[in-house]
């Protein structure tokens, strides 16, 4: 039973879901802007927040072997921890930014664009 328990979940089978959820947090992490549904959104915010802060908060070597558990590409490993370490050096949370971008023209979902937040100066 789920009973109290708030966590995002996606409506596909759940090896497909923990696929979908890696796949978007590679992406995120690679090109720093992915458009996608509000729903994914919602679910893969949390992953990329935690990618970033192992990435900050550990020792280079044992980051790489945690990092490389949840995203798909190597290079997205390695832009974590050499660009993104320095870039949130001194923010605690809230990597993620999600803005509304409309709807999607066939079934009419609410699109979303997640993006890293910039780092104010």
């Amino acid at each position: 039973m789920r009973h109290k328990k708030s966590r995002t979940r996606l409506t596909q089978k759940p090896a497909h879901a923990r696929m979908l959820l890696r796949n978007l947090t590679t992406a995120v992490l690679l090109y720093e802007s992915v458009r996608t549904t509000h729903s994914r959104a919602r679910a893969v915010q949390p992953m990329v927040d935690r990618v970033i802060h192992i990435a900050k908060t550990r020792e280079p070597r044992i980051a790489i072997r945690s990092i490389n558990q949840i995203v798909t590409d190597r290079n997205a490993c390695r832009k974590a921890i050499e660009v993104y370490r320095e870039r949130y050096a001194d923010r605690q949370s809230g990597f993620t930014h999600v803005k509304a971008a409309g709807s999607r023209k066939g079934d009419g979902a609410k699109l979303v664009d997640i993006t890293l937040s910039p780092v104010s100066s």
